[in-house]
């Protein structure tokens, strides 16, 4: 299955309904990743910008995923780019301990 990086605005502030969000989201955010529907979630540090990395069939089936996100009435996508290779150490085997 394809991985589908995106990229997301958030606000410029937050009201008492958003913050009142949040929560919610994270559960659902963190339901996706123990799922593996979603590889990877990031916010920058200015809490502006937001990337999500989704295994989704296309572009449709992700902006789909991405409209039931609890915050995503407050979200403005800016990108949605099928990727060529998504590779992460989360993927990878973990190392092998003989102790």
């Amino acid at each position: 299955m394809p991985f589908f990086a995106v990229s997301l605005r958030l606000p410029t502030s937050y009201t008492e309904d958003f913050l009142a969000t949040i929560p919610q989201h994270r559960l659902f955010i963190n339901q996706l990743l123990a799922e593996h529907v979603i590889e990877a979630y990031a916010i920058s540090a200015n809490r502006g910008r937001g990337w999500v990395v989704i295994n989704g069939e296309n572009e449709e089936a992700v902006r789909n995923l991405i409209a039931q996100f609890p915050l995503y009435p407050y979200l403005h996508i800016t990108d949605v780019d099928e990727l060529f290779i998504f590779d992460s150490t989360a993927s990878r085997f973990p190392h092998i301990s003989l102790n």
